[in-house]
């Protein structure tokens, strides 16, 4: 009966140890996952701030006042930042 409980012991010591050799192996590839995340949210924030810059200089230069150039260009971010929280959301 001792040799069974062995058995049962060992069998379960030995899926604790493959069960954490499993979450261990998977350990590099979620880093990669949320630093690829990462780098892609921080590359769309700065491709929406120099967009927005651009259209900005664009509309100064047809004769708009720099204060409605930003107010008409806020849209543009408005649409980035609801594109993130739907991501965010979106997780869930």
């Amino acid at each position: 009966m001792s040799k069974q409980g062995n058995l049962s012991n060992a069998s379960y010591l030995g899926s604790i140890n493959m069960r954490t050799r499993t979450v261990l192996s998977m350990i590099p590839s979620l880093v990669k996952l949320i630093s690829s995340l990462l780098f892609l949210l921080m590359t769309l924030d700065w491709k929406v701030r120099k967009a927005r810059r651009a259209f900005e200089r664009e509309l100064m230069c047809q004769g708009v006042s720099k204060k409605d150039a930003q107010r008409i260009s806020r849209p543009i971010k408005n649409v980035k930042d609801e594109m993130v929280r739907l991501l965010w959301r979106f997780r869930y």
